[in-house]
């Protein structure tokens, strides 16, 4: 096989590879925002879009100093979108719904939350290494 032929077979192979691995993603992610799994360290939220639609979302809570913090760690991240633009959210830790107010993080504080509220390499992966942004949780 002359080295042009060897070339292109492993770009093929490569874009192959690099198809299954976004499929995976996509799959992962599918499966995570159907199933919204909750566990001792999750909350739902509530945000509203423009039109005051509300739509609910699992998410990771991390305490630190006293203060809660959320985390968009998914490619998937309408409810951050919603939660900038109105940031009158909603909160249920598990006695209901209260008023909280969405508090996008900037500077020192970002990250101190970034350097504390860690995922592992796999999630990461798993994730296709979405960006991640941070909010704390202010009652209203």
């Amino acid at each position: 096989m002359s080295g042009n032929k060897i070339g292109k077979w492993s770009l093929i192979g490569i874009g192959v590879l690099f198809l299954l691995y976004v499929a995976q993603v996509v799959a992962f992610e599918v499966r995570l925002g159907v199933n919204q799994p909750e566990n001792q360290s999750t909350i739902v939220i509530a945000t509203f879009n423009d039109e005051g639609e509300r739509a609910e979302r699992v998410v990771r809570l991390t305490e630190i100093d006293g203060e809660d913090y959320i985390a968009a760690n998914h490619w998937p991240r309408a409810w951050y979108h919603q939660a900038l633009e109105n940031p009158q959210i909603e909160v249920d830790y598990g006695n209901g719904f209260e008023p909280y107010t969405a508090v996008p993080l900037e500077g020192a504080e970002e990250e101190k939350v970034r350097s504390i509220y860690t995922v592992g390499f796999e999630f990461r992966f798993r994730t296709g290494f979405p960006p991640r942004y941070f909010m704390r949780l202010d009652p209203r």
